[in-house]
Protein backbone atom coordinates (compact mmCIF):
# COMPACT_ATOMS: atom_id res chain seq x y z
CA UNK A 1 0.00 0.00 0.00
CA UNK A 2 2.87 2.19 0.77
CA UNK A 3 4.39 1.85 -2.04
CA UNK A 4 1.71 2.38 -4.41
CA UNK A 5 0.87 6.17 -2.64
CA UNK A 6 4.53 6.60 -3.09
CA UNK A 7 4.00 5.94 -7.08
CA UNK A 8 1.15 7.96 -6.89
CA UNK A 9 2.82 11.42 -5.19
CA UNK A 10 5.88 10.62 -7.35
CA UNK A 11 3.41 11.09 -10.24
CA UNK A 12 1.61 13.85 -9.19
CA UNK A 13 4.61 15.80 -8.13
CA UNK A 14 5.72 15.03 -12.11
CA UNK A 15 2.56 16.15 -13.17
CA UNK A 16 2.86 19.15 -11.39
CA UNK A 17 6.16 20.34 -12.58
CA UNK A 18 5.65 19.49 -15.97
CA UNK A 19 2.43 21.78 -15.78
CA UNK A 20 4.34 24.83 -14.18
CA UNK A 21 7.42 24.18 -16.71
CA UNK A 22 5.13 24.37 -19.84
CA UNK A 23 2.36 26.88 -18.92
CA UNK A 24 4.49 29.29 -16.41
CA UNK A 25 8.71 28.91 -17.27
CA UNK A 26 8.71 28.26 -21.04
CA UNK A 27 6.40 31.34 -21.41
CA UNK A 28 8.91 33.79 -19.46
CA UNK A 29 11.59 32.56 -20.92
CA UNK A 30 9.91 32.95 -24.25
CA UNK A 31 8.97 36.75 -23.50
CA UNK A 32 12.70 37.32 -22.03
CA UNK A 33 14.06 36.27 -25.55
CA UNK A 34 11.63 38.24 -27.34
CA UNK A 35 11.92 41.31 -25.74
CA UNK A 36 15.57 41.61 -25.29
CA UNK A 37 15.57 42.50 -29.20
CA UNK A 38 14.06 45.35 -28.45
CA UNK A 39 14.50 46.62 -24.58
CA UNK A 40 17.39 44.75 -23.07
CA UNK A 41 18.05 47.07 -19.99
CA UNK A 42 21.91 46.26 -20.23
CA UNK A 43 22.62 49.44 -21.61
CA UNK A 44 22.28 51.70 -24.80
CA UNK A 45 23.82 49.63 -27.25
CA UNK A 46 21.34 47.05 -26.75
CA UNK A 47 18.57 48.89 -27.22
CA UNK A 48 18.43 48.34 -31.11
CA UNK A 49 16.29 48.80 -33.98
CA UNK A 50 16.72 44.93 -36.01
CA UNK A 51 16.26 44.85 -39.47
CA UNK A 52 13.24 42.89 -39.74
CA UNK A 53 10.21 41.88 -38.06
CA UNK A 54 9.16 43.22 -34.22
CA UNK A 55 8.94 47.00 -33.79
CA UNK A 56 11.15 48.41 -36.36
CA UNK A 57 9.08 47.49 -39.44
CA UNK A 58 6.29 49.46 -40.13
CA UNK A 59 5.27 49.19 -43.71
CA UNK A 60 5.17 52.58 -45.31
CA UNK A 61 4.88 53.48 -48.87
CA UNK A 62 6.72 57.14 -47.65
CA UNK A 63 9.70 56.39 -46.69
CA UNK A 64 12.75 58.11 -48.90
CA UNK A 65 15.27 55.45 -48.59
CA UNK A 66 13.62 52.00 -47.93
CA UNK A 67 12.86 50.17 -44.89
CA UNK A 68 14.59 50.54 -41.10
CA UNK A 69 17.69 49.04 -41.58
CA UNK A 70 20.15 50.65 -39.86
CA UNK A 71 21.75 52.50 -42.44
CA UNK A 72 21.42 55.78 -43.34
CA UNK A 73 22.02 58.93 -46.27
CA UNK A 74 25.19 60.84 -45.17
CA UNK A 75 24.37 64.39 -43.91
CA UNK A 76 25.37 67.22 -46.13
CA UNK A 77 27.48 68.60 -43.55
CA UNK A 78 29.51 65.26 -43.50
CA UNK A 79 30.11 64.29 -40.06
CA UNK A 80 27.12 65.67 -37.87
CA UNK A 81 24.98 63.51 -35.68
CA UNK A 82 22.40 65.96 -35.90
CA UNK A 83 22.44 65.64 -39.61
CA UNK A 84 22.72 61.76 -39.88
CA UNK A 85 19.49 62.06 -37.58
CA UNK A 86 17.23 63.97 -39.65
CA UNK A 87 18.13 61.99 -42.51
CA UNK A 88 17.18 58.91 -40.93
CA UNK A 89 13.80 57.55 -42.58
CA UNK A 90 11.83 57.95 -39.75
CA UNK A 91 12.09 61.19 -39.73
CA UNK A 92 11.76 62.16 -43.89
CA UNK A 93 8.02 60.14 -43.45
CA UNK A 94 5.83 62.51 -46.15
CA UNK A 95 2.08 63.20 -43.95
CA UNK A 96 -0.76 63.76 -46.48
CA UNK A 97 -1.27 66.24 -48.87
CA UNK A 98 -2.85 69.62 -46.76
CA UNK A 99 -6.24 70.90 -47.37
CA UNK A 100 -8.12 73.79 -46.57
CA UNK A 101 -9.45 71.77 -43.66
CA UNK A 102 -6.08 70.70 -42.44
CA UNK A 103 -4.14 74.31 -42.52
CA UNK A 104 -4.54 76.23 -39.01
CA UNK A 105 -5.16 79.36 -41.56
CA UNK A 106 -5.93 80.43 -45.06
CA UNK A 107 -3.48 83.25 -46.15
CA UNK A 108 -5.51 85.82 -47.46
CA UNK A 109 -7.33 85.54 -44.41
CA UNK A 110 -4.14 86.14 -42.13
CA UNK A 111 -2.79 88.83 -44.52
CA UNK A 112 -6.64 90.78 -44.34
CA UNK A 113 -6.12 90.38 -40.59
CA UNK A 114 -2.77 91.64 -40.44
CA UNK A 115 -2.96 94.47 -42.27
CA UNK A 116 -5.78 95.65 -40.26
CA UNK A 117 -3.51 95.58 -37.21
CA UNK A 118 -0.53 97.55 -39.17
CA UNK A 119 -2.98 100.50 -39.80
CA UNK A 120 -3.96 100.31 -36.09
CA UNK A 121 -0.55 100.26 -34.89
CA UNK A 122 0.67 103.08 -37.12
CA UNK A 123 -3.00 105.36 -36.12
CA UNK A 124 -2.04 104.87 -31.86
CA UNK A 125 1.55 105.26 -32.55
CA UNK A 126 0.99 109.03 -33.93
CA UNK A 127 -1.26 109.62 -30.95
CA UNK A 128 1.18 108.15 -28.77
CA UNK A 129 3.77 110.73 -30.08
CA UNK A 130 2.20 113.52 -29.90
CA UNK A 131 1.00 113.37 -26.53
CA UNK A 132 4.47 111.93 -25.55
CA UNK A 133 5.49 115.33 -27.34
CA UNK A 134 3.65 117.63 -25.27
CA UNK A 135 4.45 115.96 -21.99
CA UNK A 136 8.34 116.31 -22.51
CA UNK A 137 8.41 112.38 -22.75
CA UNK A 138 11.02 110.79 -25.20
CA UNK A 139 10.31 107.72 -26.96
CA UNK A 140 12.32 105.74 -29.32
CA UNK A 141 10.49 105.50 -32.70
CA UNK A 142 11.09 102.71 -35.15
CA UNK A 143 9.93 102.18 -38.60
CA UNK A 144 7.67 98.93 -38.35
CA UNK A 145 7.24 97.60 -42.08
CA UNK A 146 4.59 94.66 -42.83
CA UNK A 147 6.29 92.00 -44.86
CA UNK A 148 3.90 89.02 -46.33
CA UNK A 149 7.13 87.36 -46.73
CA UNK A 150 8.18 87.53 -43.00
CA UNK A 151 9.25 84.44 -41.32
CA UNK A 152 7.28 84.84 -38.80
CA UNK A 153 3.98 84.83 -40.82
CA UNK A 154 5.41 82.21 -42.84
CA UNK A 155 5.38 80.09 -39.51
CA UNK A 156 1.38 81.02 -38.84
CA UNK A 157 0.42 79.69 -42.26
CA UNK A 158 2.18 76.21 -41.70
CA UNK A 159 0.65 75.60 -39.04
CA UNK A 160 -1.43 72.12 -39.42
CA UNK A 161 -3.77 69.19 -38.15
CA UNK A 162 -0.02 67.53 -37.52
CA UNK A 163 2.11 69.86 -36.31
CA UNK A 164 3.41 73.28 -35.64
CA UNK A 165 5.92 73.25 -38.29
CA UNK A 166 6.69 70.67 -41.27
CA UNK A 167 10.06 68.95 -41.21
CA UNK A 168 11.99 70.70 -43.90
CA UNK A 169 10.20 74.46 -43.02
CA UNK A 170 12.86 76.90 -43.94
CA UNK A 171 10.58 79.96 -41.93
CA UNK A 172 11.88 78.22 -38.86
CA UNK A 173 15.48 78.41 -38.74
CA UNK A 174 15.19 81.81 -40.46
CA UNK A 175 12.70 83.15 -37.45
CA UNK A 176 15.01 82.17 -34.79
CA UNK A 177 17.76 84.16 -36.61
CA UNK A 178 15.11 87.21 -36.53
CA UNK A 179 14.11 87.11 -33.08
CA UNK A 180 17.80 86.91 -32.12
CA UNK A 181 19.08 90.24 -34.00
CA UNK A 182 16.13 92.16 -35.11
CA UNK A 183 14.97 95.49 -33.68
CA UNK A 184 12.68 95.73 -30.46
CA UNK A 185 9.49 98.40 -31.36
CA UNK A 186 7.37 98.03 -28.69
CA UNK A 187 7.60 96.10 -25.12
CA UNK A 188 4.55 95.90 -22.95
CA UNK A 189 3.13 93.27 -20.25
CA UNK A 190 1.92 90.02 -21.34
CA UNK A 191 -2.01 89.56 -21.43
CA UNK A 192 -2.22 88.15 -18.12
CA UNK A 193 -0.02 90.36 -16.57
CA UNK A 194 -2.32 93.00 -17.35
CA UNK A 195 -5.44 91.12 -16.56
CA UNK A 196 -4.27 90.92 -12.87
CA UNK A 197 -4.10 95.16 -12.81
CA UNK A 198 -0.68 95.01 -10.20
CA UNK A 199 -3.35 93.30 -7.74
CA UNK A 200 -1.55 89.82 -6.33
CA UNK A 201 -3.18 88.26 -3.50
CA UNK A 202 0.06 87.04 -1.36
CA UNK A 203 -2.13 83.96 0.92
CA UNK A 204 -2.51 82.20 -2.26
CA UNK A 205 0.19 79.25 -2.18
CA UNK A 206 0.32 79.62 -5.90
CA UNK A 207 -0.23 82.63 -7.57
CA UNK A 208 -1.52 83.32 -11.34
CA UNK A 209 0.83 82.93 -14.35
CA UNK A 210 0.67 87.26 -14.80
CA UNK A 211 2.94 87.54 -11.44
CA UNK A 212 5.77 85.69 -13.22
CA UNK A 213 8.33 88.22 -14.95
CA UNK A 214 7.67 88.44 -18.65
CA UNK A 215 7.40 90.67 -21.37
CA UNK A 216 5.54 90.70 -24.89
CA UNK A 217 8.48 92.36 -27.25
CA UNK A 218 7.29 93.67 -31.18
CA UNK A 219 9.78 93.12 -33.78
CA UNK A 220 10.50 95.75 -36.92
CA UNK A 221 8.46 93.23 -38.72
CA UNK A 222 5.67 93.33 -36.77
CA UNK A 223 6.60 89.56 -35.27
CA UNK A 224 5.55 89.34 -31.77
CA UNK A 225 8.11 87.26 -29.18
CA UNK A 226 7.67 86.58 -25.06
CA UNK A 227 11.02 87.91 -23.70
CA UNK A 228 11.89 85.49 -20.52
CA UNK A 229 14.83 87.13 -18.80
CA UNK A 230 17.69 84.53 -17.28
CA UNK A 231 16.82 84.13 -13.04
CA UNK A 232 18.86 81.08 -12.72
CA UNK A 233 22.39 80.55 -13.16
CA UNK A 234 23.20 77.25 -15.51
CA UNK A 235 25.16 75.35 -13.06
CA UNK A 236 22.13 75.90 -10.51
CA UNK A 237 19.74 73.24 -9.60
CA UNK A 238 16.21 74.35 -8.00
CA UNK A 239 16.99 74.02 -3.99
CA UNK A 240 15.70 70.96 -2.48
CA UNK A 241 13.05 72.95 -0.45
CA UNK A 242 11.44 74.45 -3.47
CA UNK A 243 7.95 73.02 -4.33
CA UNK A 244 7.50 72.58 -7.95
CA UNK A 245 4.90 75.22 -8.30
CA UNK A 246 7.28 78.03 -6.86
CA UNK A 247 10.27 77.10 -8.87
CA UNK A 248 12.21 79.82 -11.05
CA UNK A 249 10.96 79.75 -14.55
CA UNK A 250 14.73 79.65 -16.86
CA UNK A 251 15.10 81.12 -19.74
CA UNK A 252 17.25 78.61 -21.11
CA UNK A 253 14.98 75.44 -20.15
CA UNK A 254 12.65 77.30 -22.58
CA UNK A 255 15.02 77.42 -25.71
CA UNK A 256 15.97 73.86 -24.86
CA UNK A 257 12.74 72.46 -24.75
CA UNK A 258 12.12 73.78 -27.85
CA UNK A 259 15.30 72.05 -29.48
CA UNK A 260 14.68 68.64 -27.49
CA UNK A 261 10.89 69.03 -29.07
CA UNK A 262 11.86 69.61 -32.58
CA UNK A 263 14.55 66.05 -32.33
CA UNK A 264 11.99 64.24 -31.04
CA UNK A 265 9.92 65.43 -34.46
CA UNK A 266 6.47 66.41 -32.15
CA UNK A 267 7.25 69.95 -33.23
CA UNK A 268 4.57 71.02 -30.59
CA UNK A 269 6.35 73.59 -29.15
CA UNK A 270 6.56 76.97 -31.17
CA UNK A 271 10.20 78.61 -32.17
CA UNK A 272 12.59 79.91 -29.32
CA UNK A 273 15.56 82.08 -29.72
CA UNK A 274 17.92 83.06 -27.13
CA UNK A 275 19.22 86.98 -27.05
CA UNK A 276 21.00 89.13 -25.02
CA UNK A 277 18.51 92.10 -24.56
CA UNK A 278 19.53 95.52 -23.74
CA UNK A 279 17.04 96.21 -21.12
CA UNK A 280 17.20 100.35 -21.64
CA UNK A 281 17.00 100.60 -24.94
CA UNK A 282 15.10 97.72 -26.23
CA UNK A 283 12.23 97.46 -22.88
CA UNK A 284 12.52 101.27 -21.28
CA UNK A 285 12.69 103.29 -24.27
CA UNK A 286 10.20 101.86 -26.01
CA UNK A 287 7.47 101.03 -24.02
CA UNK A 288 4.31 102.64 -24.12
CA UNK A 289 3.33 101.35 -20.71
CA UNK A 290 3.76 104.07 -17.95
CA UNK A 291 2.90 101.05 -15.67
CA UNK A 292 5.95 99.31 -16.94
CA UNK A 293 7.87 102.77 -17.34
CA UNK A 294 7.33 103.18 -13.66
CA UNK A 295 8.84 99.77 -12.24
CA UNK A 296 12.47 100.44 -13.51
CA UNK A 297 15.18 101.38 -11.77
CA UNK A 298 18.76 101.70 -11.32
CA UNK A 299 20.81 98.84 -8.61
CA UNK A 300 23.94 100.23 -6.44
CA UNK A 301 25.72 98.93 -8.94
CA UNK A 302 24.87 101.05 -10.91
CA UNK A 303 23.04 98.32 -13.28
CA UNK A 304 19.23 99.01 -14.81
CA UNK A 305 16.75 96.35 -13.72
CA UNK A 306 12.94 95.75 -13.21
CA UNK A 307 10.03 94.21 -11.51
CA UNK A 308 6.79 92.58 -12.23
CA UNK A 309 4.09 94.78 -10.87
CA UNK A 310 2.68 92.22 -8.91
CA UNK A 311 5.88 90.86 -7.48
CA UNK A 312 6.53 94.61 -6.60
CA UNK A 313 3.21 94.74 -4.41
CA UNK A 314 4.00 91.32 -2.79
CA UNK A 315 7.74 91.62 -2.41
CA UNK A 316 7.77 87.72 -3.29
CA UNK A 317 10.40 87.83 -5.83
CA UNK A 318 13.35 90.23 -6.44
CA UNK A 319 13.56 92.56 -10.03
CA UNK A 320 16.10 91.04 -12.67
CA UNK A 321 19.24 93.34 -14.04
CA UNK A 322 21.43 93.87 -16.91
CA UNK A 323 24.87 94.29 -16.83
CA UNK A 324 24.94 97.04 -16.65
CA UNK A 325 22.05 97.00 -19.88
CA UNK A 326 22.36 93.49 -21.33
CA UNK A 327 20.29 91.27 -19.95
CA UNK A 328 19.81 86.81 -21.13
CA UNK A 329 16.84 85.94 -22.47
CA UNK A 330 14.47 83.60 -24.21
CA UNK A 331 12.07 85.06 -26.85
CA UNK A 332 9.57 82.63 -27.76
CA UNK A 333 7.48 83.44 -31.32
CA UNK A 334 3.52 84.35 -30.58
CA UNK A 335 1.16 81.92 -31.87
CA UNK A 336 -1.75 83.59 -34.11
CA UNK A 337 -4.04 85.77 -32.39
CA UNK A 338 -6.73 84.02 -30.27
CA UNK A 339 -9.96 86.19 -32.37
CA UNK A 340 -8.80 84.24 -35.87
CA UNK A 341 -7.11 80.90 -34.24
CA UNK A 342 -8.96 80.25 -31.09
CA UNK A 343 -7.30 77.70 -28.57
CA UNK A 344 -8.77 76.11 -25.76
CA UNK A 345 -7.34 75.46 -22.39
CA UNK A 346 -7.85 72.08 -20.33
CA UNK A 347 -6.85 70.44 -16.92
CA UNK A 348 -4.65 68.25 -17.62
CA UNK A 349 -5.47 64.43 -16.39
CA UNK A 350 -3.08 63.94 -14.40
CA UNK A 351 -2.41 67.39 -12.76
CA UNK A 352 -0.80 67.71 -9.58
CA UNK A 353 -2.07 68.98 -6.39
CA UNK A 354 -0.89 72.68 -6.32
CA UNK A 355 -1.11 72.49 -2.03
CA UNK A 356 1.97 71.80 0.45
CA UNK A 357 0.19 68.24 1.37
CA UNK A 358 -2.64 67.12 -0.71
CA UNK A 359 -2.14 64.55 -3.65
CA UNK A 360 -4.16 63.80 -6.38
CA UNK A 361 -6.27 60.58 -7.21
CA UNK A 362 -3.15 59.37 -9.87
CA UNK A 363 -0.82 59.58 -7.39
CA UNK A 364 -3.05 56.98 -5.19
CA UNK A 365 -4.56 54.93 -7.62
CA UNK A 366 -2.22 52.75 -9.50
CA UNK A 367 -5.76 52.09 -12.17
CA UNK A 368 -6.29 55.61 -12.54
CA UNK A 369 -6.23 55.32 -16.34
CA UNK A 370 -8.57 52.11 -16.55
CA UNK A 371 -10.96 55.38 -15.30
CA UNK A 372 -9.46 58.38 -17.93
CA UNK A 373 -9.94 55.43 -20.97
CA UNK A 374 -13.77 55.66 -20.39
CA UNK A 375 -13.96 59.64 -20.42
CA UNK A 376 -14.23 61.67 -23.75
CA UNK A 377 -11.94 62.78 -24.95
CA UNK A 378 -9.45 60.28 -23.54
CA UNK A 379 -12.12 57.09 -24.69
CA UNK A 380 -11.18 57.59 -28.35
CA UNK A 381 -8.79 59.03 -30.84
CA UNK A 382 -5.16 60.02 -30.36
CA UNK A 383 -5.94 62.51 -27.08
CA UNK A 384 -4.45 60.29 -24.42
CA UNK A 385 -1.82 58.82 -26.76
CA UNK A 386 -0.84 62.57 -27.20
CA UNK A 387 -1.04 62.84 -23.30
CA UNK A 388 1.76 60.22 -23.02
CA UNK A 389 3.89 61.74 -25.83
CA UNK A 390 3.72 65.17 -23.88
CA UNK A 391 4.48 63.29 -20.56
CA UNK A 392 7.82 61.33 -21.89
CA UNK A 393 8.86 65.02 -23.24
CA UNK A 394 8.13 66.36 -19.91
CA UNK A 395 9.70 63.85 -18.35
CA UNK A 396 13.01 64.18 -19.98
CA UNK A 397 12.85 67.82 -19.37
CA UNK A 398 12.43 67.12 -15.92
CA UNK A 399 9.14 69.44 -15.96
CA UNK A 400 6.68 68.87 -12.95
CA UNK A 401 4.41 71.79 -14.02
CA UNK A 402 2.31 70.53 -16.65
CA UNK A 403 -1.28 71.16 -15.38
CA UNK A 404 -3.19 72.11 -18.87
CA UNK A 405 -2.48 72.31 -22.22
CA UNK A 406 -4.27 73.71 -25.18
CA UNK A 407 -5.43 72.86 -28.47
CA UNK A 408 -6.67 74.57 -31.66
CA UNK A 409 -10.08 74.44 -31.53
CA UNK A 410 -10.62 74.07 -35.25
CA UNK A 411 -8.73 70.37 -34.77
CA UNK A 412 -10.92 69.23 -32.74
CA UNK A 413 -10.42 66.20 -30.80
CA UNK A 414 -8.25 64.58 -33.32
CA UNK A 415 -5.62 68.17 -33.41
CA UNK A 416 -2.55 67.72 -31.60
CA UNK A 417 -1.40 69.15 -28.05
CA UNK A 418 0.74 72.51 -28.05
CA UNK A 419 3.52 72.05 -25.88
CA UNK A 420 3.46 75.68 -24.12
CA UNK A 421 5.19 77.35 -20.83
CA UNK A 422 8.64 75.01 -20.59
CA UNK A 423 10.84 77.35 -18.34
CA UNK A 424 10.61 75.18 -15.15
CA UNK A 425 12.05 72.46 -17.10
CA UNK A 426 16.17 71.46 -16.67
CA UNK A 427 15.91 72.43 -12.89
CA UNK A 428 17.84 69.20 -11.52
CA UNK A 429 19.56 67.46 -13.57
CA UNK A 430 21.05 65.09 -10.19
CA UNK A 431 17.58 63.93 -9.78
CA UNK A 432 14.73 61.99 -12.47
CA UNK A 433 10.93 62.53 -11.29
CA UNK A 434 9.09 59.55 -12.09
CA UNK A 435 6.10 60.06 -11.64
CA UNK A 436 6.08 62.54 -14.54
CA UNK A 437 6.08 59.11 -16.58
CA UNK A 438 2.35 58.34 -15.03
CA UNK A 439 0.69 58.36 -18.03
CA UNK A 440 3.02 56.19 -19.68
CA UNK A 441 3.33 53.55 -16.50
CA UNK A 442 -0.68 53.80 -15.70
CA UNK A 443 -1.75 53.74 -19.39
CA UNK A 444 0.95 51.06 -21.02
CA UNK A 445 0.13 52.83 -24.17
CA UNK A 446 2.80 54.25 -26.97
CA UNK A 447 2.64 55.36 -30.02
CA UNK A 448 5.39 53.23 -32.54
CA UNK A 449 6.32 56.65 -34.15
CA UNK A 450 7.28 57.93 -30.62
CA UNK A 451 8.99 54.48 -29.57
CA UNK A 452 10.74 54.16 -32.70
CA UNK A 453 12.61 57.50 -32.37
CA UNK A 454 13.05 57.38 -28.91
CA UNK A 455 14.84 54.12 -29.13
CA UNK A 456 17.08 55.91 -32.17
CA UNK A 457 18.18 58.20 -29.47
CA UNK A 458 19.52 55.94 -27.85
CA UNK A 459 22.03 54.11 -30.39
CA UNK A 460 25.44 55.20 -30.18
CA UNK A 461 25.42 56.91 -33.10
CA UNK A 462 22.12 58.95 -32.67
CA UNK A 463 22.96 59.26 -28.85
CA UNK A 464 20.22 62.48 -27.78
CA UNK A 465 22.38 64.27 -25.89
CA UNK A 466 25.49 64.96 -28.35
CA UNK A 467 22.22 65.72 -31.12
CA UNK A 468 21.18 67.88 -28.15
CA UNK A 469 24.69 69.60 -27.65
CA UNK A 470 25.14 70.03 -31.41
CA UNK A 471 21.33 71.39 -31.82
CA UNK A 472 22.00 74.13 -29.16
CA UNK A 473 25.35 75.50 -30.81
CA UNK A 474 25.43 78.14 -32.86
CA UNK A 475 23.25 80.31 -31.06
CA UNK A 476 24.04 83.82 -28.88
CA UNK A 477 23.77 82.38 -25.43
CA UNK A 478 26.35 79.42 -24.38
CA UNK A 479 26.25 76.92 -23.30
CA UNK A 480 22.47 76.40 -23.13
CA UNK A 481 22.17 73.46 -20.72
CA UNK A 482 25.24 72.24 -18.40
CA UNK A 483 27.10 69.45 -19.29
CA UNK A 484 25.18 67.34 -16.54
CA UNK A 485 21.84 68.72 -17.97
CA UNK A 486 22.15 66.83 -21.07
CA UNK A 487 23.79 63.37 -19.76
CA UNK A 488 20.92 63.34 -17.58
CA UNK A 489 18.72 63.51 -20.99
CA UNK A 490 20.48 59.84 -21.68
CA UNK A 491 19.71 58.57 -18.42
CA UNK A 492 16.02 59.64 -18.55
CA UNK A 493 15.62 58.03 -21.89
CA UNK A 494 16.87 54.84 -20.72
CA UNK A 495 14.26 54.39 -17.84
CA UNK A 496 11.19 55.78 -20.37
CA UNK A 497 12.63 52.47 -22.80
CA UNK A 498 12.66 50.62 -19.86
CA UNK A 499 8.85 51.39 -18.63
CA UNK A 500 7.59 50.62 -21.90
CA UNK A 501 9.76 47.19 -21.61
CA UNK A 502 7.62 46.37 -18.54
CA UNK A 503 4.63 46.99 -20.19
CA UNK A 504 5.48 44.99 -22.96
CA UNK A 505 6.52 42.37 -21.08
CA UNK A 506 3.00 42.53 -19.42
CA UNK A 507 0.76 43.56 -21.86
CA UNK A 508 2.24 41.83 -24.65
CA UNK A 509 3.35 44.17 -28.25
CA UNK A 510 -0.01 44.99 -29.67
CA UNK A 511 -1.71 45.77 -26.25
CA UNK A 512 0.89 48.58 -25.65
CA UNK A 513 2.58 49.98 -28.85
CA UNK A 514 -0.04 51.86 -31.40
CA UNK A 515 0.56 51.79 -35.05
CA UNK A 516 0.39 55.57 -36.04
CA UNK A 517 2.51 55.57 -39.84
CA UNK A 518 0.72 56.55 -42.49
CA UNK A 519 -0.67 53.65 -44.82
CA UNK A 520 0.15 52.31 -47.74
CA UNK A 521 -1.74 54.66 -50.79
CA UNK A 522 -2.01 55.30 -54.25
CA UNK A 523 -1.24 58.49 -54.61
CA UNK A 524 -0.86 61.14 -51.54
CA UNK A 525 -4.63 61.86 -49.72
CA UNK A 526 -5.89 64.08 -48.00
CA UNK A 527 -7.24 63.76 -44.49
CA UNK A 528 -11.11 64.47 -46.08
CA UNK A 529 -10.43 61.91 -48.98
CA UNK A 530 -8.65 59.53 -46.02
CA UNK A 531 -12.22 60.46 -44.11
CA UNK A 532 -14.21 59.09 -46.88
CA UNK A 533 -12.65 55.86 -47.37
CA UNK A 534 -13.46 55.10 -43.99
Amino acid sequence: MMRRDRLVLAATLTAIFTADLYFILLPKLRSVGQGSGHFCQCGPNNLTLPRHGGLATPQLSNWTSGQLDGTTPEPADGGSKLGRLFAHPLYNIQPPVLGPEERLLQAEQLMEYYRRKVSRWERHMKLYSEAAAMSNISVTEHEVTFDPDASWLKFHLGISRFALYSRDDPAIPQLVKDMQSMAVVSADYTQDEKALKGACDCTQVVKPSGHHLKLALKMQNFAKAMFKPMRQQRDEETPEDFFYFVDFQRHNAEIAAFHLDRILDFRRVPPVAGRLVNVTGEVLQVTHNEDLRAVFFTSPANNTCFFAKCLYVCKTEYAVCGGPDLLEGSLSAYLPSLSIAPRISIPNPWIRSYTFTGREEWEVNPFYCDNIKQLYPYNSGNRLLNIIDMSIFDFLTSNMDRHHYEIFTKFGDEGFLLHLDNARGFGKHSQDEMSILAPLSQCCMIKRSTLLRLQLLARPEFRLSDVMRESLEGGPLQPVLSEPHLLALDRRLQKVLRAVHRCVRRLGEDEVITKDFVKSTARPQTATEMKRVR
